[in-house]
């Protein structure tokens, strides 16, 4: 071998010796770049493709929480959920699991179930084994005790991959249209829209359950250590301080006064502890079905027909969404109005509390009062005279004793009370969408705007923050912040939350709260211009008030809409509850509060003051009428004259065949008499016409013709507005006729 043929192998044999080494290398860094991979997809991203192949494959049955309800101060449900449930099975992960563990879960389940849910259990069985799919429904609406039952069956039997429930809630109200604009409703989802509803939806919701379990391309279940059941937490209950009686005796005096006054926009009204801020009753005109919310109310179905959009057009669509919306509205909390004169107790209590004026001052008045050049006129165009000390002058509501004693305060001072009395903050309530007063600001007011807004005009505050301002005369002084829940439970009852009662401040004194107290009970008991307010038995403090809308005006640029409100609580050492009416848009002749509002928080009191045991102040003598039929006259007639009533006797007979009133009937003695009827034959007479009869005329007439007579509302010197027997009708000696007695030539 030559020298070029061994150099020419060993450069051979150098090459090949390079290109394994490239290859090796090659192969190393594949090596290790596999390796590498393989770390990183085994460990370092173990957990993420872990998570990415579990959700793929796992399925979630949705186990909704139970929403929380919705109580009364007396335990009594005003908002619960309605739930059931759901029951199916998967056919196919059955035969699945019979073919791999041999066991007969179609028989197992078919009894299980068919016991459970009183089915037919051959009929069940052949359900199983004659179709193979992931979802077969066995019952659609199980109850809570059945689906309880189902669960157990479910973990005894370890089927938590055969056999599933599926949650279905929908919120029920029991008590209809009861408080309907303070609950409010919820949406599809169970979501809380309005009202308590939603202001507590975090509490009521709760916390929905889950089960999970995993299946394979072929919807097989999977056997993993991911199949779990994790049970929901129900929401929670609150406990409010609504009274279903007091709410619903509230809701049917808003009513009447709608209907009777014609109220084109609605009434409002609340019922309130002076002491608590506890609120007792909330309502508004025309309320909705939270079970339907989105049915418009008759009040609301007659301005949608009456508004000419062809139904189904976008106007008429958008017009029905804007009713909707104002049904909707707690007018209480979300809307704003001129309180009128019954703003005068605010500005007669900042006086004497400054200083600025004692009750015993003199003023006069001529009609009017001049501020800035302008004639300032007030409610009685001829004037109140003069002379008069300042607590004729809040029982008359007379206007320029107003704004002379608001004028001795001076605007700053003026300003500093307003915003003591907490109207310048929302009152904290917990209910949503709380309107804010509006009113002048500190430099703003003037000596024209301090004049108007002494007697409640030309600025707006919510019902809610008026009556709080209210109660802070009524309870000494003291401004509380009102609240509507209570308490809130859980479903053990066990509690969770409870309110404490809060006192804002303190913002005028407990004598100058008092004094002005007694004003008012003696501008209801005396002549003052709150009569119609009166309750039999009670002392009770009362301020009317009409109010002009000066943000609609006619064509002439002039107000000519108003509104009536009345504002009323109790004097009592038990404490005692303070009351607001207000009647938006009255169209009848007469609009003033002191007809459209103050009857209807009278009978509002009448019914609530007894009900919560608040001792009658004076002693209101109602005698139980005894059942005389069958005993002799004579035996009758003493028993009528131990009890105090008169009687009369018709007939020769010697026993008591029939009576008028009848037995255990209430009679007061100085209007009632008592007939006894000693032969079948009765002596009927016909109802005279007392509807605007002056009470003494009316009850003088009645009596005359053998007619009992039971009166209501302010019976010194008023009118008669209502009598309960039609006119002409013919009824028995002795049958009590009801008159409703009111002032109304009274203009505030």
């Amino acid at each position: 071998m030559n020298k070029s043929t061994g150099a020419s192998m060993l450069g051979a044999a150098s090459r090949t010796k390079k290109r394994i080494a490239v290859i090796c290398i090659a192969l190393l860094l594949f090596l290790i770049l596999l390796i590498s991979n393989l770390f990183k997809l085994q460990i370092t991203l173990n957990a993420y493709y872990k998570n990415k192949v579990y959700n793929q494959i796992t399925t979630t049955s949705a186990m909704r929480a139970e929403r929380g309800a919705i109580l009364d101060r007396n335990m009594n449900t005003l908002a619960t959920t309605n739930t059931s449930w759901r029951i199916f099975i998967s056919t196919k992960d059955i035969k699945r699991a019979e073919k791999e563990e041999g066991a007969d879960y179609s028989l197992i389940i078919a009894r299980g179930l068919s016991d459970i849910l009183d089915l037919d259990p051959s009929a069940l069985l052949a359900k199983i084994r004659n179709t193979s799919v992931l979802d077969v429904t066995v019952k659609k609406n199980a109850t809570r005790s059945e689906y309880e039952k189902i669960i157990e069956f479910i973990k005894d039997n370890s089927l938590e991959a055969l056999v599933f429930t599926e949650a279905q809630s929908s919120r029920y109200y029991p008590e209809s249209t009861l408080a309907a604009h303070l609950i409010g409703f919820t949406g599809s989802d169970n979501q809380g829209l309005y009202g308590l509803e939603y202001y507590y939806d975090d509490y009521l919701s709760g916390t929905d359950g889950y089960y999970l379990y995993a299946k394979d391309a072929g919807g097989n279940v999977l056997s993993t250590e991911y199949s779990t059941y994790v049970p929901p937490k129900d929401g929670y209950s609150l406990v409010t301080t609504l009274d279903s009686y007091i709410q619903s005796e509230l809701e049917s005096q808003l009513e009447q006064a709608v209907k009777n006054h014609n109220a084109t926009n609605r009434a409002t009204g609340i019922v309130m502890d002076i002491n608590t801020g506890a609120i007792l009753a909330m309502a508004t005109s025309s309320p909705f079905d939270p079970n339907s919310p989105y049915e418009l109310d008759p009040l609301s179905l007659d301005k949608l027909a009456a508004s000419g959009y062809a139904e189904g057009t976008d106007e008429y669509k958008a017009y029905k969404r804007e009713l909707l919306q104002i049904m909707w509205s707690n007018k209480a909390i979300s809307e704003t109005y001129e309180p009128g004169s019954t703003f005068k107790i605010i500005t007669v209590a900042a006086a004497l509390d400054s200083g600025a004026a004692k009750m015993s001052d003199t003023f006069s008045c001529n009609g009017y009062h001049t501020v800035g050049g302008w004639r300032i006129r007030c409610h009685k165009i001829t004037g109140h005279g003069s002379g008069f000390p300042l607590s004729y002058g809040l029982q008359m509501s007379c206007n320029p004793t107003m704004m002379s004693i608001a004028e001795r305060i001076g605007s700053s001072r003026f300003y500093s009370y307003v915003k003591a009395f907490g109207y310048f903050e929302k009152s904290g309530i917990d209910l949503p969408s709380e309107a804010g007063t509006i009113f002048h600001t500190e430099s703003g007011l003037g000596a024209t705007e301090l004049a108007t807004a002494s007697f409640g005009q030309r600025f707006k505050v919510s019902a809610i923050n008026h009556l709080r301002a209210i109660c802070a005369v009524a309870n000494g002084g003291k401004l509380v912040e009102p609240y509507v829940v209570e308490k809130i439970i859980d479903v053990d009852g066990n509690s969770v939350y409870e309110h404490e009662v809060e006192i804002i401040r303190s913002v005028i004194s407990e004598e100058v709260a008092r004094e002005v107290s007694e004003v008012l009970e003696g501008g209801v008991s005396g002549e003052g211009g709150a009569k119609n307010a009166r309750v039999e038995g009670y002392e009770i403090a009362a301020k009317t008030g009409t109010s002009q809308k000066f943000d609609i005006l006619d064509e002439n640029g002039n107000s000519y809409l108003r509104i009536g409100s009345t504002v009323a609580y109790n004097i009592s050492k038990e404490g005692g509850i303070a009351t607001i009416i207000i009647v938006d848009e009255p169209q009848t002749s007469v609009k003033y509060g002191s007809v459209v509002a103050a009857p209807y928080v009278s009978a509002l009191l009448t019914s609530a003051l007894p009900y919560l045991d608040f001792e009658s102040a004076t002693d209101v003598k109602s005698i139980d009428i005894p059942n005389l039929t069958g005993l002799t006259v004579r035996s009758a007639t003493d028993l009528l004259k131990e009890a105090g009533l008169n009687y009369e006797i018709i007939g020769e007979g010697e026993y008591v065949l029939r009576q008028t009133p009848s037995p255990h009937d209430t009679a007061n003695s100085t209007l009632t008499t008592v007939v006894l009827y000693t032969e079948e034959e009765s002596e009927d007479v016909a109802v005279p016409s007392l509807v605007g009869m002056e009470v003494s005329e009316a009850v003088k007439k009645c009596l005359s013709l053998g007619l009992n007579v039971e009166l209501s509302g302010s019976i010194d010197g008023g009118t008669v507005t209502s009598q309960s027997l039609p006119v002409g009708s013919k009824v028995c000696r002795g049958t009590k006729i009801k008159i409703k007695v009111l002032v109304l030539d009274y203009e505030d």
